[in-house]
C-alpha cells in the first residue's frame, strides 16, 4: 500500500487529471445549487420552476447524483437561479 497524496478526492478516484477537474468544478456548482436552494427555502417543485428543470432533477441535484449532471446543464442551472459563474485558471502543481 503506497501513501500517495492527492489535492482533492477527485484526484484520487478519477482516471485523468482532465477527469478530476470536471469532477470538481461539478462538485462545486451542485453544491452551490444547494446552498442557494436551501437559502431561499425554495421547495423542489419551486426550485425546478426557476431552473427550468424537473423535479425529480432536483432531487438527483440535491442528493449528490453527480454522473447525472453535465458541467454545461449545471452551469445553465446556476445562470437561472440568478447566480454568476467565474472561474480562476491557474498552473497545474
Amino acid at each position: 500500500m503506497s501513501n500517495e497524496t492527492f489535492t482533492s478526492i477527485w484526484d484520487a478516484i478519477e482516471n485523468t487529471p482532465a477527469e478530476a477537474e470536471n469532477m470538481k468544478l461539478r462538485s462545486q456548482l451542485m453544491m452551490a445549487l444547494e446552498q442557494h436552494i436551501g437559502a431561499k427555502g425554495w421547495t423542489q417543485a419551486e426550485a425546478a420552476r426557476k431552473l427550468g428543470v424537473t423535479q425529480p432533477r432536483v432531487s438527483d441535484l440535491l442528493r449528490g447524483k453527480i454522473t447525472l449532471f453535465a458541467l454545461d446543464t449545471l452551469v445553465n442551472m446556476v445562470a437561472a437561479a440568478g447566480l454568476h459563474v467565474e472561474i480562476q485558471i491557474s498552473e497545474a502543481a
